[in-house]
């Protein structure tokens, strides 16, 4: 049987959370296959997955490879036309009867209605009080200071934005890809291991010539950073190596050059100066850490 869609999550000491998702795919509405990719959690938590769940392909990697190289994973395993990554701590829906509801096949037929289409973005809400929205697309990212917004953030969901659009990048949360995208832009870059990976793979998508759209009619909810925590040293570590790590990769010419100087001076002294005034020197020190870092690497 021809696989026409392929779900690819990747789990890390995060048994619970994945089990929260698996149990909200609709398996038989669908010709699709779900990949659970296990990034050396500290138990098996494999071998209790793929016992709960025996229709789901578990892989088991001895060694964490990060987001991309997790997923990366997950893409050398799966047969569909699509390929739907989605992080495990989310949801397709939050209460039974929202089960049933239009998970796939929205973002299925906004793939297929135009051969310039590559990935698509459902609207992302998140999973707590009334679900108020994290994504709906996102703003371009501005020269050198390389900010930009999640459209929508935030805000209570009334419908203001269910209408589909172009967005320059993708949310990692969860991406719809068709796979000859994924053959003609290549596999998600690994140089980050956690964070800016999906921003990287966005730009890489679209210079293979594709655009990415958002997609109002299908819906995730999302928890938000449950497996490396909202303010942690390894967050903060990772945010401040990888912006600039985008820089080096994605920027030309002399806004490089502006860029570095405002990321690594204007920023990274303002997080340090923030993290020692609040007493989180354990943040501080992973500013100091990331900058350094990305130098080695330069």
């Amino acid at each position: 049987m021809n696989i026409e869609l392929s779900i690819i999550t990747v789990n890390y000491n995060g048994l619970k959370d994945t089990c929260a998702l698996i149990d909200t795919i609709p398996f038989d509405e669908y010709s699709l296959e779900v990949i659970v990719v296990d990034n050396a959690s500290k138990e098996d938590e494999a071998s209790t997955i793929s016992a709960r769940y025996p229709q789901v392909k578990v892989i088991r990697s001895e060694k964490n490879l990060g987001f991309a190289g997790g997923n990366n994973l997950g893409i050398r395993a799966a047969q569909g036309k699509y390929l739907y990554f989605i992080n495990n701590d989310t949801v397709l829906y939050r209460e039974e009867r929202e089960a049933g509801k239009d998970a796939f096949r929205s973002l299925i037929d906004r793939l297929e209605s135009s051969d310039k289409i590559g990935m698509v973005c459902p609207k992302i809400r998140f999973a707590w009080d009334d679900a108020p929205i994290q994504f709906a697309g996102y703003t371009p990212l501005s020269s050198v200071t390389l900010r930009n917004r999640s459209i929508g953030f935030g805000e209570k969901d009334n419908g203001q934005y269910n209408t589909p659009h172009s967005t320059p990048y993708a949310h990692g949360a969860a991406m719809m890809v068709k796979r000859e995208a994924i053959e003609r832009a290549g596999l998600m870059p690994e140089d980050y291991f956690l964070y800016y990976e999906e921003l990287d793979w966005s730009m890489m998508i679209r210079r293979a010539g594709y655009q990415i759209w958002y997609e109002p009619a299908a819906t995730i909810y999302h928890k938000e950073s449950q497996a490396t925590g909202q303010n942690s040293p390894l967050r903060t570590y990772y945010i401040t190596r990888n912006r600039l790590l985008f820089v080096k990769r994605n920027v030309q010419s002399a806004e490089k050059f502006l860029s570095y100087l405002y990321l690594a001076f204007i920023v990274g002294s303002r997080d340090l100066i923030k993290y020692t005034v609040q007493g989180h020197g354990d943040l501080a020190k992973a500013v100091l850490k990331g900058i350094k870092d990305f130098i080695k690497l330069s």
